[in-house]
């Protein structure tokens, strides 16, 4: 007969679970925007992210009420949760905007200068450290930056200043996200933010479209909520339940482990993302986009190898509340008296 050990087995890292999170909400998402970047031909970007907000709420609302313990539909934190309702809504609908000018690997190599801005933001807001080894990473990775943008080059566009702008209200959400940590659920924190977005965009799209002169080459920032046909909802909810798992996913990742640590491996999505665009629609990434994408992913691996070699190093791992996806799982982890108070 096997003897049962008197030893529990070994928790895993904290920071492998958050690793773990973002690269399959990596892979999620660069399927998500591929349908973003097909369906913008027939539908405007405002009715595709108000879709993902709506099938957010079908799923995510009666989830919440079904499991109960720590996740819930009113909160006090509320104000944080429509900050990043916000910064989703205006940020995305900008990177989404861009789509129909640029490649998506451009897109996509601009914008991941998140993973940096919010290194620098967890610097700046909260109190992690950047030593010298990260801030020459950091700077290496901002020339990749703008080597991608190519701001002096002959084909540079105002457009290229989109997916940089959702890259910082992205950051600015992951701080929030680390802000609000352990006090909430992965699924409340889904819930408000995405379905919150949906909400928001269509005010916004509204002003874009009445305020802002639309010719042929803008027609997906037109402002059009039809009913979509019946043939089109399979792929309409396949769209906001993929967008749904990988946010998800990344709201996890950040609520459990170092943001300057999760944040290098976001990167994951390059190189699917110029596989993917040229597999379907042969797009071939200009060399400078091709430089500084490997300028970024060389900078932001970089930083996650020391992150890695300081978690070793460290017991120092932030306490978690337990993201519950369906029943069974374990409740979650009690806060600290002072730490919940933060």
């Amino acid at each position: 007969m096997a003897m049962l050990s008197a030893h529990p087995a070994p928790v895993p890292s904290r920071a492998l679970q958050g690793i773990l999170c973002v690269e399959i909400g990596m892979l999620l998402f660069v399927g998500q925007d591929a349908m973003m970047k097909s369906l913008l031909a027939i539908y405007p970007v405002w009715m595709l992210i108000f879709v993902r907000s709506v099938v957010t709420v079908l799923v995510l609302t009666p989830l919440i009420l079904w499991l109960g313990g720590p996740h819930r539909l009113l909160t006090p934190l509320w104000p944080l949760h429509m900050a990043r309702a916000f910064l989703f809504a205006s940020g995305f609908s900008m990177f989404y905007a861009a789509f129909p000018f640029m490649g998506l690997a451009e897109v996509s190599t601009i914008f991941f200068s998140a993973p940096l801005i919010t290194a620098l933001f967890a610097a700046l807001f909260l109190g992690e450290t950047i030593g010298l080894h990260r801030t020459a990473a950091l700077v290496v990775g901002f020339v990749g930056v703008l080597i991608a943008m190519n701001p002096a080059g002959e084909n540079f566009s105002w457009v290229a200043i989109l997916p940089f702008f959702c890259a910082v209200t992205y950051a600015l959400s992951q701080i929030i996200a680390r802000r609000i940590g352990e006090r909430e659920s992965t699924l409340t924190v889904g819930l408000y933010t995405l379905s919150f977005a949906g909400l928001m965009i269509l005010p916004m799209g509204w002003a874009v479209s009445h305020l802002i002169p639309l010719g042929p080459e803008t027609h997906h920032l037109r402002w059009d909520m039809s009913v979509a046909s019946a043939d089109a909802l399979p792929q309409l909810a396949l769209l906001g339940l993929v967008g749904m798992a990988g946010y998800m996913l990344l709201s996890r990742a950040y609520q459990i482990a170092n943001a300057s640590l999760i944040a290098p491996f976001d990167y994951t999505y390059l190189p699917f993302a110029a596989v993917l665009a040229y597999l379907l629609w042969d797009e071939r990434p200009a060399l400078s986009t091709l430089a500084g994408m490997t300028l970024i992913i060389g900078s932001g691996l970089y930083l996650g190898w020391r992150e890695l070699r300081a978690a070793r190093r460290s017991d120092d791992t932030p306490y978690t509340a337990e993201s519950i996806f369906a029943p069974g799982s374990p409740l979650p982890a009690q806060i600290p008296e002072d730490e919940a108070l933060k």
